[in-house]
């Protein structure tokens, strides 16, 4: 059985256009618009905070309705292996069983675009923008886009 399954999630941008990102290795948040993430000339993303390269930068919200929506998919492929299995074997065996009701399916919320508590931040070194928590702004943060520890920044 080697069938591919493609489930897509839409993760939302906030009022300014900019998605949210949690830093695996702190915990910290911080935003980034989709272009600059998903630009070429991008090859890894830093934490503003630690200024540390992630392997993922998913945030919690995304992680649990992506293991929501594989439970629901899996209870639906053991259902209907089970409703065949009960169709063929259900006159000429001597062993029948019989299949009750569907599996419940988990509610598959969409995600919000949440913590609007962060600030645009422009760094000069990229000529790119981020939303950083005010106190970074104030001690300085790693540019997301190239690592570099800005100290003045606008």
């Amino acid at each position: 059985m080697k069938e591919e399954i493609h489930m897509s999630i839409s993760i939302p941008t906030d009022d300014d256009g900019y998605v949210l990102l949690k830093c695996e290795h702190c915990g910290n948040f911080f935003k980034g618009t989709p272009d600059d993430l998903q630009d070429d000339g991008v090859l890894h993303v830093f934490c503003p905070s630690c200024g540390l390269i992630s392997d993922s930068y998913i945030t919690d919200d995304v992680l649990d309705l992506a293991n929501r929506m594989i439970k629901n998919y899996a209870n639906d492929i053991i259902y209907d292996a089970f409703k065949d299995l009960e169709r063929h074997n259900s006159k000429n065996s001597m062993v029948k069983f019989k299949v009750k009701k569907k599996p419940h399916h988990e509610a598959e919320d969409p995600i919000y675009s949440g913590i609007e508590a962060l600030e645009i931040c422009s760094f000069p070194c990229c000529k790119r923008t981020a939303k950083i928590k005010p106190l970074l702004k104030m001690t300085g943060a790693y540019c997301p886009f190239c690592g570099v520890k800005n100290y003045e920044i606008e």
